[in-house]
């Protein structure tokens, strides 16, 4: 099933996020008066990104050549990360810091330039820097920036595509201790003491209980991050539902409005014509009195007449 127009997905999730749902909501609305209710569902389900991830999304969508030249550094930090390349990695770790940084700047302009952004002391910039530098490490945080439709900010932190020894940069006296522990490695079990084997195994125990131990809150966070994630996505989906239900509550409002407009309209109509039938009774009414007035003078008169005759009547017979 197509999605909705890649250009109205791009104009909302470059719209800030505090007028992000009306946007959203009026979109819906035109698709319905369109007559595509299935767009309009599909609409209705895109969440509002943070104002971090707003910001990542402005850059993707305004500056994409910028993105773009992300994308390249972080494939050439990758590949001198996988061939342990460590003047190269020096060096693009330095360049990685500029471009971040270029990038910050090229969001604080862009944000200045959008009607109703925070202003830039309120801008969530270190959030913004997190998720440029993990879009650098984790392919799939880079691709969800590059798309220009980021929910939230991201972080890295050292999982991933390159296993976490290969990510730190080690230098000088670092060297020789690493040279010297592989040399230890390396060495035959007969020229190790039995002292020196627990000793060894005492020390990977522990590094392994440390390694745990760092990696508990990492997971108890993971595990609170996905339930807040699961919180938030429900709340969304009522959020939509509601103001699916507000739209067409306000429809039959707007149905109801336009019916009780025709009803005040007849009303009105027929208001008029009950004053010109009020106005034709009395017309009548005054009509009916004067010709009774006149039947009665009319009558009187004829009365009157009838009786001059009858009194000359007999005088005339007597004269013949």
């Amino acid at each position: 099933m197509p999605g909705p127009p890649p250009e109205l997905v791009q104009q909302l999730y470059r719209t800030p996020p505090d007028r992000f749902v009306a946007a959203r909501d009026a979109a819906v609305a035109e698709a319905r008066r369109a007559g595509d209710p299935a767009t309009a569902r599909q609409i209705a389900r895109l969440r509002r990104p943070t104002v971090a991830a707003w910001l990542v999304n402005l850059l993707a969508i305004r500056r994409p050549e910028l993105v773009a030249d992300l994308a390249q550094l972080a494939e050439a930090l990758r590949s001198a990360q996988r061939e342990l390349r460590g003047p190269r990695l020096r060096e693009l770790s330095a360049q990685r810091r500029a471009v971040v940084g270029a990038l910050l700047a090229e969001v604080r302009k862009l944000a200045a330039e959008e009607p109703g952004a925070p202003s830039t002391g309120k801008l969530p910039l270190t959030e913004v820097e997190a998720t440029l530098n993990a879009a650098l490490s984790d392919t799939e945080v880079a691709e969800q920036v590059r798309a220009g439709r980021l929910l939230r900010a991201a972080s890295y932190a050292g999982f991933g595509e390159v296993p976490r020894p290969q990510l730190r940069l080690v230098t000088g006296g670092e060297d020789e201790e690493e040279e010297q522990r592989r040399q230890e490695a390396g060495r035959a079990p007969a020229q190790r003491t039995p002292g020196g084997r627990a000793a060894e195994r005492a020390a990977e125990r522990a590094e392994r209980e440390a390694r745990a131990e760092r990696a508990r809150p990492r997971r108890a966070l993971d595990r609170e991050l996905a339930k807040a994630r699961a919180d938030q996505d429900r709340a969304e989906a009522e959020l939509a539902a509601a103001a699916e239900g507000e739209q067409d509550g306000d429809a039959a409002l707007g149905e109801i409005e336009t019916e009780l407009a025709e009803l005040e309209r007849r009303r009105a109509v027929a208001e008029q014509e009950l004053s010109r039938a009020k106005l034709a009774r009395r017309g009548a009414e005054r009509a009916l009195s004067a010709a009774r007035r006149r039947t009665g003078e009319v009558e009187a008169a004829v009365e009157a007449l009838d009786a001059e005759e009858g009194d000359s009547g007999p005088g005339v017979g007597e004269a013949d």
